[in-house]
């Protein structure tokens, strides 16, 4: 495959039981994107979904990814598709949550640590740690609740009506750096919002 291919997974838990949760706003955004390219997920040998696509003709080839397996063993199925599709690390955009930035705000950025995020501590020993990142803020929890169960709760009401523009400015973001690179998303999607 050629370098205007790319493989983009969202990170997430398997089953209609996570679907709605913080920790499964990864796999909300290639939704997003797979129902742009007008595509349908198709079961893959790597034990994950995929669908593939371009937004439109000309642009760059989009291999959106689910996993079927849980969030801490993400690196598995990711490596495998790495490995089918005949791609590397560099050509990887992995979009996850992230509670170190604020509900509705993206950050992105390439290679860096896990920061307790088991999802991405699985992939960069499966692959290696120098991929995009499309970085989801879901927000600290209030008061004393546990990070875990924080993640693993709905987005409370306040949160789904602006969940919608987030979820569509994380798909804007991915394509931009499949389109223009990295540098021109977060010069982008790193503003401020107005």
């Amino acid at each position: 495959m050629t370098q205007d291919t790319w493989l983009v997974v969202g990170l997430g838990n398997p089953g209609p039981g996570y679907a709605k949760t913080r920790h499964n706003v990864g796999q909300m955004v290639v939704d997003e994107l797979a129902r742009r390219i007008g595509a349908s997920f198709a079961r893959h040998r790597a034990h994950a979904v995929v669908a593939e696509g371009r937004v439109r003709p000309g642009a760059a080839k989009l291999i959106i990814a689910k996993s079927l397996s849980y969030m801490n063993t993400s690196g598995g199925p990711v490596a495998a598709l790495l490995d089918y599709y005949s791609l590397d690390a560099a050509q990887l955009i992995v979009v996850h949550d992230e509670l170190d930035i604020p509900f509705d705000t993206l950050k992105l950025k390439i290679g860096g640590g896990h920061g307790g995020h088991n999802g991405l501590r699985d992939i960069s020993k499966a692959v290696s740690p120098d991929f995009v990142r499309v970085r989801v803020g879901i927000g600290r929890p209030p008061g004393r609740q546990d990070a875990a169960d924080f993640v693993l709760k709905p987005f409370t009401g306040g949160e789904r009506e602006l969940l919608p523009s987030l979820l569509a400015d994380a798909a804007d973001a991915v394509e931009c750096v499949a389109e223009e690179g990295l540098l021109a998303a977060q010069q982008k999607f790193h503003a401020p919002k107005e």
